[in-house]
């Protein structure tokens, strides 16, 4: 199992169930350079300002006349008062003005629904907003990704990558389609809701403020203990999914091992790692609500007492008391929304950062600015002098020289970690060499276009690369242009047209994921009609019939020896018995080449060649 596993991603974070519920529920991660990143993030805001500021004022409007209602309502709540203390008082002609409090709530209705049309259309713009602005982030993402060197995902691990692309890019879009209108229509609220309740009595207004650095504290208080635990919860997360990932992918490793006992008490104690951590996170976050309630409450107390005797005086009317009590409300929410909110926007941009970071990577390099196109590439091969080493200090190739004529078949043998995918990866320049330098047909391959560089080489390996959809949509993978003769034609040439046309729906029949409805042989006759379909100058050929019956390794050759005929092929050899007709045998040690020849000549050597082969030839004997 690969370690590219081993952390992946989050599926299961943020992505479920509301946000806002509480003012901790999630991780607070923490930005290097928040104000940098933030103005970054402005820059894929700016094109759509004038949509932010029709938010902006939506949200303005929808909250003056949703905080402008329980006054209104106050005055209606005040005139049913008087008409019954007065019918209680035996006031001749007394009587509830029913005509007055009808007025009031058909504008009551009108002011709600007018604050809700404001409220729809700062939703249904900024949806616009925030999915127009991630769309422009992932393609920007994407494209950077195609432009990253092979380096750059050797060095980390798969899960990581998939992180940043999916759940950090998903946490930006939530956030602005979200809480950036939350946050809006908080601040609106917290100053509108001040005003007015200057507006009904500052003695009154001094009792709520005064409890706001109460529920600062409480909320300093709760955040700092759960956040050790939330960051915990979000690691645990993903090592649990991780190990899930690692699980499904070598699911039949595991079963052929007996391994399932093992994997599943692992899971166990990933799992309740996980669940400690996220216990205590809930726990402790969710004390948060009952105490910011208890807060709220003592200070809905002071307000009724106060507000009780300022009534007894007259210096305020009984509306007012009511209306005052759902000021102090939706004073307190908004209060715990911006807490929350903050945190969200603290963690937005740190998935931001870490998607910039992605955007910030050095790319590969640069190509020449009159980068050249060789017309009809005849396919011979140079390496002079050629050096490379992963890291800057540790050299694995020296000093390669290698002469290659066109229509010559090449191959490449040594032991593991000879260096022989090093030698394909220079070719194709998904690594750049330190010294020396590779041409193709005299032309340095730094002087080539780098995508129609690539476009000379087919490649068939042995581990098979197939993705969902039909059969014909492989086979043409490697040409958008192919026509259906072209693609039928490529498929008899490999031999694949036959159990091709046997299946249910031919070559419209869907490859899954796995591509499991098909024998492994059958996908090594596919790719061998993909690379045959491109029509590559150079092959690339991962010996590929290690793991087929005889029959079908049998047609798989044939379909190889068809697709190398006059093309300049480098195979790399496991098996040596089937490279005895090679042009050239490049025998490979610890990155350099030890030895160069044909079959014949390398066996007549009895060098490292011929004992690798004696090795593998008796073993052969011994077995049969």
């Amino acid at each position: 199992m690969s370690k590219d596993s081993k952390q992946a991603p989050h599926f299961g974070g943020r992505r479920g169930g509301g946000r806002h519920g509480m003012a901790m529920a999630m991780p607070v991660q923490k930005a290097k350079d928040f104000k940098g990143t933030l103005r970054r993030l402005f820059i894929y805001l700016k094109p759509h300002r004038l949509r932010l500021l029709t938010v902006f004022f939506a949200a303005i409007l929808s909250v003056i006349f949703s905080i402008v209602s329980p006054k209104i309502m106050g005055k209606a709540t005040t005139k049913l008062f008087e008409g019954m203390m007065m019918k209680i008082k035996g006031v001749p002609g007394a009587h509830i003005d029913f005509q007055y409090i009808g007025k009031i709530i058909v504008m009551l209705i009108i002011l709600y629904a007018i604050s809700s049309l404001f409220s729809f259309l700062q939703q249904y713009v900024m949806a616009g907003v925030a999915q127009k602005t991630v769309y422009q982030i992932r393609k920007d993402v994407n494209e950077k990704l195609s432009r990253l060197p092979l380096k750059y995902f050797d060095e980390r691990q798969h899960g990581e990558i998939l992180s940043r692309v999916i759940n950090d890019v998903d946490n930006i879009s939530t956030t602005l389609q979200q809480s950036l209108t939350q946050l809006i229509t908080s601040l609106v609220t917290i100053i509108g809701v001040i005003v007015m309740m200057l507006t009904i009595s500052p003695l009154l207004a001094l009792i709520v403020v005064l409890t706001i650095p109460l529920s600062i504290i409480v909320t300093m208080m709760i955040a700092k203990r759960s956040q050790k635990h939330f960051i915990g919860q979000q690691r645990s997360l993903g090592e649990v999914n991780g190990h899930v990932e690692e699980m499904y992918t070598g699911h039949q490793i595991i079963k052929a091992f007996g391994q399932e006992k093992q994997t599943i008490d692992h899971f166990e104690q990933l799992n309740d790692k996980l669940y400690q951590a996220g216990w205590r996170a809930q726990f402790i976050s969710g004390m948060m609500m009952p105490l910011m309630s208890f807060v709220n409450n003592i200070g809905y107390m002071f307000v009724s007492v106060v507000g009780g005797i300022l009534v007894l005086k007259n210096r305020i009317e009984v509306g007012d008391v009511q209306a005052f009590i759902q000021y102090s409300r939706q004073f307190s929410q908004p209060i715990t929304q911006t807490a929350n909110i903050a945190n969200i926007i603290q963690s937005t941009i740190a998935s931001a950062e870490r998607v910039f970071e992605i955007l910030d990577e050095a790319e590969e390099v640069a190509e020449m600015e009159n980068a050249i196109v060789i017309p009809q590439a005849k396919g011979e091969v140079s390496f002079q002098h050629v050096q490379f080493g992963y890291k800057p200090n540790e050299l694995l190739i020296h000093d390669m020289n290698i002469d290659v004529a066109p229509g010559q078949m090449v191959a490449i043998v040594g032991p593991t970690g000879a260096g022989k995918t090093t030698l394909i990866n220079l070719l194709m320049r998904f690594y750049e060499m330190g010294d020396g330098k590779i041409t193709i047909d005299g032309v340095d391959i730094q002087h080539l276009k780098r995508e129609h560089l690539r476009k000379m080489f087919g490649m068939v390996l042995q581990d098979t690369w197939l993705f969902n959809g039909t059969i014909r949509e492989n086979i043409a993978y490697g040409r958008e242009d192919a026509t259906e003769e072209e693609i039928m034609k490529a498929a008899k040439a490999a031999y694949a047209d036959h159990f091709i046309r046997a299946l249910p729906d031919g070559y419209d029949t869907i490859l899954n994921e796995e591509a499991s409805n098909i024998s492994q042989g059958q996908k090594q006759l596919l790719t061998i009609a993909r690379a045959i379909l491109a029509d590559p100058t150079i092959l690339i050929l991962d010996e590929a019939t290690s793991s087929v019956d005889t029959r079908t390794e049998v047609a798989i050759q044939k379909a190889m020896n068809r697709l190398m005929r006059g093309r300049t092929s480098f195979v790399i050899a496991h098996r040596l018995s089937t490279i005895r007709d090679a042009d050239i045998i490049l025998v490979m040690n610890h990155g350099d080449v030890i030895e160069k020849g044909t079959h014949q000549q390398l066996l007549e050597k009895g060098g490292f060649y011929a004992e690798l082969y004696n090795s593998q030839f008796s073993s052969q004997q011994q077995i049969g």
